[in-house]
Formats: C-alpha cells, sequence, structure tokens
C-alpha cells in the first residue's frame, strides 16, 4: 500500500501576524503549541483535519498523493482548493511504505517528534512494524493519535469506517430527518471533521498528561506518552445530548422532528420572501413574549402559553403564526423587526453570505492565502476558512496553501534525518521516495 508521509520540522506556531481584528492583541508571544513536533500519516479528511487544527505537515500517498487533491473541483493546477486549505501549514514529503526502507525512514523520523497521527484501518500500522510498541521502545513520550471508523478495540474495530456509516451509529443520521421520510446526510463530512477535532482535544490532553507525568518521573525511559484512540462514531455519539439517559430513563427513543427540536417552542425555520429562509429561537419564556408582540400576535400570550411544556403543545399554531408573518417579509427585514425586539435570530448563510459576511470577515474567519508563485504560472489567491477558536494572546495563523505532492521531500529528509544529496537521489532512483 502506498502512503507519504508527512513532517514538521520546526514548531506547530511562530510568528503572530494575524489582523488585529483577528488576534485582539499586538504583543508577540510564543504559541501555545510551538515546539512541538508532528508526523501525520493518513488521508481525506478525520486525520488530516486534526492535523490541520494542531498546525501539522501533510501524508499522503506517493505518486497520486491524498485523493482529497482531486475531489470535487480541480483548480487549473491539477488540484482542488479544497486540499490547498485543508493542507495548511504542511509540508509535504513522499515516502513508500510498501518498501522496508520507506518504513525505516518513517521510523526515523517517529523518534524525533512529540505526537504521531494516523487514521487507517485498525491493524495496519502493526503490519507496517509502525505500531504504538514499535515506536515506544525509541520514543517513550510519543502521543501516538488513532483515528478509525470504531476504535482499535470491541467487536467492530476491523470493519472498514467512512463517517457516513458511523454517522448512523452514532444516532445522529436518525435525528436528522422529517418525520416519515428518509433520514439525509449534511452535504459535508460531518463525521470526519468531528472526528477530527476529538483527536485534536486528545492530542492535547495526551501533552498536558506527558507533562504531568515526566515532572514525577526520575527517568527518562519512563513511558509519559499514550495512545488517543479516536472513533468516528463516538465523535458523533458525543454530539446527542440527551439522547441516551432519555431513552433510559422514558424508554423515550427521540424522533426525527425536521427543522425543529422535538419538546422545545419555538424554535424552527421560517419562510421569507425571495425564496429564503430565517432561523428563529424564541423558546425562552420571557423571549416568546416578545417574539409575539413583534408579530403582532399578542392573542397567543397569556396562561396557556407561559412555559414551553404549554407552548409545546400549541407548537403547530405557533408556528403557522410565525411563519405567516415571516412569509410577507425578505430576511433582512426580518432581522430588523427581530433585533429590535431581542429575539434570537439569523439568516442560513450559503458559501457567498458566509464570504461576504462583514462580521465573519472583521473576526477574520476568511483569509486568504497564495498558491504557488506567478513565475511558475500560478500565484493566485485563495479564500479559506479561519480556524476557531481566537485565541487573545497566542493567536494561531495560517502561514501557507497545502502544499504541492512531495514538494518537501528533500528539505525534510535533509534537515531532520541529515541526509545527503547523495543519499536522497538514491532512495529517488530506487523509488522509494518520489521523483
Amino acid at each position: 500500500m502506498n502512503r507519504l508521509v508527512s513532517f514538521k520540522s520546526s514548531s506547530l506556531s511562530s510568528r503572530l501576524t494575524w489582523t488585529a481584528a483577528r488576534r485582539f492583541n499586538s504583543t508577540v508571544a510564543p504559541k501555545p503549541l510551538e515546539g512541538i513536533r508532528v508526523l501525520e500519516l493518513g488521508q481525506l479528511i478525520a486525520g488530516p483535519f486534526c492535523g490541520s487544527i494542531l498546525g501539522y505537515y501533510g501524508a499522503e500517498p506517493p505518486k497520486t498523493g491524498d485523493p482529497l487533491r482531486k475531489w470535487r473541483h480541480v483548480d487549473q493546477d491539477g488540484e482542488s482548493p479544497w486540499f490547498r486549505s485543508l493542507g495548511r501549514n504542511k509540508k509535504s514529503i513522499c515516502v513508500d511504505l510498501r518498501t522496508d526502507q520507506g518504513r525505516s525512514l518513517v521510523k526515523q523520523l517517529a523518534q524525533d517528534v512529540d505526537v504521531l497521527i494516523e487514521n487507517f484501518k485498525p491493524g495496519t500500522m502493526e503490519k507496517w512494524g509502525l505500531g504504538p510498541e514499535d515506536l515506544y521502545a525509541t520514543n517513550p513520550s510519543l502521543i501516538y493519535t488513532r483515528i478509525s471508523g470504531y476504535g482499535q478495540t470491541g467487536p467492530y474495530s476491523k470493519r472498514p469506517g467512512f463517517a457516513s456509516v458511523c454517522e448512523g451509529m452514532g444516532g445522529f443520521r436518525y435525528v436528522n430527518a422529517f418525520p416519515g421520510q428518509t433520514p439525509v446526510r449534511p452535504n459535508i463530512s460531518l463525521g470526519d471533521s468531528l472526528a477530527g477535532m476529538h483527536a485534536a482535544l486528545g492530542v492535547l490532553l495526551g501533552l498536558i498528561g506527558r507533562n504531568k507525568l515526566s515532572s514525577s518521573s526520575s527517568t527518562k525511559t519512563t513511558r509519559t506518552g499514550q495512545v488517543v484512540d479516536v472513533a468516528i462514531y463516538e465523535s458523533m455519539l458525543n454530539m446527542m445530548e440527551s439522547i441516551i439517559p432519555e431513552y433510559d430513563r422514558f424508554q423515550e427513543i427521540r424522533q426525527p422532528s425536521g427543522s425543529t427540536v422535538t419538546g422545545v417552542v419555538p424554535t424552527n425555520t421560517y419562510p421569507c420572501q425571495e425564496g429564503r429562509y430565517v432561523i428563529i429561537g424564541g423558546n425562552g419564556d420571557t423571549i416568546y413574549k416578545r417574539l409575539m408582540t413583534a408579530i403582532g400576535r399578542e392573542d397567543l400570550i397569556g396562561p396557556e402559553y407561559e412555559t414551553n411544556a404549554h407552548r409545546v403543545k400549541h407548537q403547530q399554531l405557533i408556528d403557522d403564526a410565525i411563519s405567516e408573518w415571516t412569509a410577507t417579509k425578505t430576511p433582512d427585514q426580518v432581522l430588523v423587526e427581530l433585533e429590535k425586539a431581542s429575539v434570537p435570530a439569523g439568516k442560513i448563510y450559503n458559501a457567498k453570505d458566509i464570504v461576504e459576511d462583514e462580521h465573519i470577515n472583521a473576526r477574520g474567519m476568511i483569509e486568504t492565502v497564495t498558491v504557488g508563485t506567478s513565475e511558475e504560472g500560478r500565484g493566485w489567491e485563495l479564500k479559506i476558512p479561519g480556524m476557531s477558536p481566537v485565541l487573545q494572546t497566542t493567536p494561531g495563523e495560517t502561514k501557507w496553501a497545502g502544499p504541492d505532492l512531495g514538494q518537501n521531500t528533500d528539505e525534510v529528509l535533509k534537515q531532520s534525518l541529515g541526509l545527503s544529496e547523495e543519499e536522497i537521489k538514491s532512495l529517488k532512483d530506487q523509488g522509494i521516495i518520489n521523483q
């Protein structure tokens, strides 16, 4: 199996270069993860998104690269803008893990890193001699981070686990539908991205734990690292709020509820003019009264509607009244009126709305990176989403777009492993690293 390995040979973060609106602080300070080194092996979304959060260097299959490079729209240089975003702040090297020498290179890189991220099928890394026990012998402080569909243990662990399937097992797809209709998926790989976020959290917890163990350890040979085991289905299950305890206590299975939330009224999506919609959350008792006053329906205020438990009994009546009001207005008109009444409401944004929104831009959540250079026939600018959360004193930054396949192979092997030009040429001639 062909795989590219990625490596971060310097700090995860360095200079503060973000706009004042984004970072809120002009003091140059060390980044929270400065000096942490990350080795990432994998492809597609879950593992790479974890690495993007950390500020890692990328990992892909040799010759073709991560399939994400060719997914959806492809730019004139043959690469997808999606990869240029997900691959930010990475350095890309290609190593063929089908070969003993290729695996040996990866093992050498793993001896001098703080974090390893992999999202292969459980057992794959062990087959290559790169499992946790293989690496802890020479790097006992390693945070070995694993992302898979069902986790590293249990009866389902060996199953292939795509996010779409795991979203079903985690309970999300069941409730994500209109009553009586086929459950739907959002038009994104939500399970992968949530798994990546959980993995990043696991890495940070692992690093904190390592520091505590290191301070109490009397020898450098004591293992202070640990395995972080992230399952995509569990990342979805973590989002399921009260579904499990309510089933346990009342034997109630939460059902799909379309654009509403079961047992909370009113909170829904309402139609407007121009074929657009707004979301209104009027479920607080005092907020509800302000909402009904704003839309001219004081007749729906009183003892029968006083609390949420009362309003649930009249959900259809209340939602119909709100819809009748919003349908006569544009989204902007609705928002102006409800802002006056201090009622939470907002448009449903598409990509154009997001890119052009003044608040999103003021927060620095739309960044611009340059892809390639004009000398090589590229050099165009690309808008990508910023990362959250915003840290006031030590904010993150996007330093460069996702790299070309194998762009940094020579650099990393020279700087990190001390290989000579002759040794690198020999590896290329043998097909162990990219040409």
